[in-house]
């Protein structure tokens, strides 16, 4: 584990739906709620993961994070300044048009509250924004590029750490900084 002193976020990156579906329910088990969770993939990883097709009502809750991403990027049609307005609308989950982007939890409400110009960056610019630095979001624009999921949180404890550490490791989780 690289452990980033100016960042509080652990994160992990994910090249599957099933590893990254482990990864965000034993978050959810151990009382993170969805709100607590970022996830981050690109648009077409979400259509290659999540496809459109599933039925809501029997997918899972990180399924369906990202399938309401899916609706509010039809919701704001393309508009950077609306996206306030669609994470008011839907909570916080988002697409980001122009990124090609889908983001959950409070880095989208983050990225919201930037408008425009804190995307101008991309998402480089809009992870090392929110505190990651620059060296791991390279690392993670690139696998998010690919295809690959990324989820961060912030652990409630060193004790959380070390187990979610293990955990996203068992789970064929990547690149795990803290």
């Amino acid at each position: 584990m690289n452990r980033q002193d100016n960042a509080n976020m652990m994160t992990a990156m994910f090249r599957d739906r099933d590893s990254a579906e482990r990864a965000y329910e034993e978050l959810r088990a151990r009382g993170y709620d969805k709100d607590d969770i970022n996830v981050v993939m690109s648009d077409e990883g979400r259509k290659r993961h999540f496809s459109d097709d599933v039925d809501r009502d029997g997918d899972t809750e990180l399924g369906n994070k990202s399938l309401e991403g899916a609706g509010a990027g039809s919701a704001i049609g393309g508009t950077l300044g609306a996206i306030v307005g669609a994470v008011a609308a839907i909570g916080t989950s988002v697409a980001i048009p122009g990124l090609g982007l889908v983001v959950a939890g409070p880095l989208a409400a983050g990225l919201a509250g930037a408008g425009a110009g804190g995307l101008t960056g991309g998402l480089l610019g809009a992870l090392v924004g929110a505190g990651i630095p620059e060296e791991r979001a390279k690392v993670y624009e690139e696998g998010v590029k690919e295809g690959n999921i990324v989820l961060g949180f912030n652990p409630r404890s060193p004790e959380d750490a070390r187990y979610f550490e293990d955990h996203f490791q068992k789970n064929r989780g990547e690149h795990i900084y803290y």
